[in-house]
């Protein structure tokens, strides 16, 4: 039974590399699984104070983030969404930690970035409460920003 399926799977994958572009891209998304994307902001302070949000849906505080917008890149999301969010303007200084969620089918993309201007409050009305908090006084998180701080200090970590 494994040879049979093994046969079936090369033949399909001829069949594949057959195909034009454009009928390759058509099968990879009618078969892959389907993700939602979002970006991030990991915003810290010189003294190391950290930016976190309460969203109005969930009593754990988190990053300010959210959805790409179709064809929006990641970098250009995540600036976007902080804006739209907590009303400051930032910049992005580092690559992205991606966290991929399968359960959930989530990836999220997460940047460190620098405070260029604002002072940050809730704009959307997602957003319940937002505070700094030293890195030693963090409030009870959501999985998803413990998950994205994680993967920035493996990222940041990692050698070079």
């Amino acid at each position: 039974m494994v040879g049979v399926i093994a046969s079936i799977h090369r033949f399909l994958l001829a069949l594949f590399r057959r195909l034009p572009e454009r009928g390759r891209v058509a099968v990879v998304h009618l078969v892959a699984p389907m993700h939602s994307v979002g970006a991030n902001g990991l915003i810290e302070l010189d003294d190391g104070a950290l930016l976190l949000v309460r969203h109005t849906y969930n009593e754990r505080w988190g990053l300010p983030g959210g959805l790409a917008k179709r064809g929006e890149q990641p970098r250009d999301t995540a600036v976007r969404e902080v804006r739209e969010e907590v009303g400051i303007l930032v910049e992005v200084i580092s690559e992205p930690a991606v966290v991929v969620e399968p359960g959930p089918r989530r990836v999220d993309i997460v940047f460190k970035m620098r405070l260029l201007s604002g002072e940050a409050h809730p704009v959307s009305p997602e957003i319940a409460e937002v505070a700094w908090f030293a890195p030693d006084q963090l409030p009870p998180m959501q999985d998803e920003a413990v998950a994205a701080i994680a993967a920035m200090a493996r990222w940041t970590a990692a050698p070079r």
